[in-house]
């Protein structure tokens, strides 16, 4: 790996500190260096300071960025998206916008069947090509690590295929074998003794963590446990998707089984916030899918008031978030969770992280994190979030080594 500096940079942000994640106060605290250099050594962050502490004895022939008029955040993480998948759901978002729900369409034969039929259609190889080009976009927008779950499958082959597609991207793998039930099957229970009997050996050998679409209309708070008490095992983590159109328990079983996450929470009520701020179960925030889907938003400023656990993800899937960019999803954050930059920065980073067990290692420009850097074309930081939907990324750099570089515009 070639070593690099970064010099000259208007602005450095990270979360402070070396331990994750944060919550309560510790949730704003943001170091900004101004004026800020980076070193990476190796694939990792050697020092980070003011230019005028620049060591002098950086190797010779070490690449340099010239950061004039830029900032740097450590690589954005998104911790939940759904972007191995097959086709789109273009017809449906028209459908939707004429006014039918979610819960229509995925009653008449639509939503995530629709999508599961196009998966199953295309082959792993057809499959590791999407999520690939997908894993392009979202690098477009800062996210240097990016966890893909399964679920558009729901079969032996296919849900596989689809764990080995996000891994050959450059992915955290999920297994979402427990999405919704497939039309071959007669009730939940049967599909659930399916997938512990003919899919689980082998998803867990590629797998890191298992999750569960706990909903009404999908898999109930019972046969959820029996699915995730088996993942957890054969040794995944576990995630729960929860709290999306009704409160089902998801909560409490997370809470019970130690899970890493709930995830959406678009229903949350007062009792379910105070249960999750008193866990260190983390509840993922998916704004950008609450507003596709004209849902509430998530109460993320009460959990993080009462000290709970936030992250920040996008949702990236063909039909309920079609969205790969972070940066969009903390503008959400912070224009409609009602979170500031800062808190919204360290939960798309840190605290992201510490849902995928990684917190160590990325989330932080800090000595020994790896050299996952973006660097914005602004004067603030904070511009991540303040320019909505903006071309703000200028470069992204993965393990020290330049990964996307924004084409400038011409003048």
């Amino acid at each position: 790996m070639s070593d690099l500096l970064i010099r000259d940079l208007a602005q450095v942000a990270t979360p402070a500190g070396s331990g994750g994640p944060l919550r309560g106060a510790a949730l704003r605290d943001v170091h900004v260096i101004e004026s800020a250099y980076i070193v990476c050594r190796n694939g990792r962050v050697e020092s980070v300071g003011r230019m005028i502490e620049l060591p002098a004895d950086l190797p010779a022939g070490i690449e340099e960025i010239d950061g004039r008029g830029l900032c740097a955040i450590p690589g954005l993480v998104d911790c939940h998206t759904h972007a191995c998948f097959g086709g789109d759901r273009v017809n449906e978002f028209s459908l939707r916008a004429g006014g039918a729900s979610y819960e229509e369409l995925h009653a008449a034969g639509g939503g995530i069947l629709s999508t599961v039929r196009a998966t199953r259609a295309a082959d792993e190889a057809e499959l590791t090509r999407i999520t690939m080009k997908h894993r392009e976009w979202m690098r477009a927008h800062g996210t240097t690590t990016f966890e893909g779950k399964s679920g558009y499958g729901l079969d032996h082959d296919t849900e596989l295929a689809q764990l080995r597609a996000v891994r050959a991207a450059g992915g955290v793998p999920t297994w979402l074998g427990a999405h919704t039930v497939p039309p071959e099957f007669d009730g939940a229970d049967a599909y659930v003794d399916f997938l512990l009997a003919e899919v689980l050996p082998e998803a867990a050998a590629i797998a890191e963590a298992a999750d569960v679409f706990l909903e009404r209309g999908s898999f109930d708070a019972a046969q959820s446990r029996r699915y995730l008490e088996a993942c957890s095992g054969a040794g995944l983590a576990l995630r729960l998707h929860g709290d999306q159109f009704t409160e089902s328990g998801a909560i409490e079983l997370a809470i019970e089984l130690g899970a890493r996450s709930v995830d959406h929470l678009e229903v949350t009520g007062s009792a379910g916030v105070a249960q999750l701020a008193a866990s260190d179960v983390t509840g993922v925030l998916l704004p950008a899918s609450a507003m596709f889907l004209s849902r509430p938003m998530p109460p993320a400023r009460a959990l993080a008031d009462a000290g709970g656990l936030i992250a920040l993800a996008t949702d990236f899937n063909p039909g309920s978030a079609f969205c790969d960019s972070l940066p969009l999803v903390l503008s959400l954050a912070c224009t409609q969770l009602h979170l500031a930059p800062e808190e919204a920065l360290v939960a798309a980073t840190v605290n992201a992280a510490h849902v995928l067990a990684s917190a160590d290692t990325i989330g932080r420009l800090s000595p020994g994190f790896a050299g996952d850097i973006v660097l914005l074309e602004a004067p603030d930081w904070r511009h991540v979030a303040y320019h909505l939907a903006g071309d703000v990324v200028h470069t992204v750099i993965e393990s020290g080594a330049v990964a996307f570089r924004r084409t400038a515009y011409s003048t």
